[in-house]
């Protein structure tokens, strides 16, 4: 019975519909621009997309590498601050991560298709690193790691949105 009680856990089902809906995104015409994080907020007042963008992702490799890193680590938070805060703190602080993307694309006027879960998941590496003092400097590192190392290889990275769910994190750790 323990395992069957492993298996339906808020996190995973965060991961399944994470999956439904990229399934959603890539057979909807331009289902990246409707359901990510960009201009179309403010011009068409897509409003959604402060939490669609959470669960929409730019391809198989970016999905599987976002939900891997989220079952391995919201688990184990779930299991340690309860189902209710953890949920709390992951869609919230995903949304609160999205309105600060928004800020900065719209303060640097550099407008891009924001889309992945690794916002709100940084949000909880945030809180990992206020509540547990030896993990501190670990969440400091992955999170630079995670940042700014894909901009060496070229990759088009929304580093700002980790940076902000990882202060959204910390901030709600002492919420939360």
């Amino acid at each position: 019975m323990q395992n069957h009680k492993k298996l339906y856990t808020l996190t995973n089902i965060i991961i399944a519909f994470t999956i439904l809906m990229y399934l959603v995104q890539i057979n909807v015409t331009n289902g990246d621009l409707y359901f990510g994080l960009n201009v179309y907020f403010f011009i068409d007042k897509l409003y959604y997309q402060a939490i669609s963008s959470m669960f929409t992702h730019g391809g198989v490799e970016h999905l599987a590498m976002n939900m891997i890193v989220l079952w391995q680590i919201g688990n184990i938070l779930e299991q340690n601050i309860g189902k209710i805060r953890f949920i709390i703190l992951y869609i919230l602080g995903g949304v609160l991560t999205s309105f600060g993307t928004l800020a900065y694309m719209y303060y640097f006027d550099d407008f891009s298709n924001v889309v992945g879960a690794s916002g709100a998941i940084s949000v909880l590496f945030g809180y990992i690193a206020l509540k547990i003092k030896e993990q501190r400097a670990g969440m400091f590192i992955y999170i630079i790691l995670i940042s700014f190392v894909p901009l060496l290889f070229g990759m088009n990275i929304a580093w700002y949105s980790h940076l902000i769910g990882f202060a959204i994190g910390l901030i709600a750790g002492f919420v939360i």
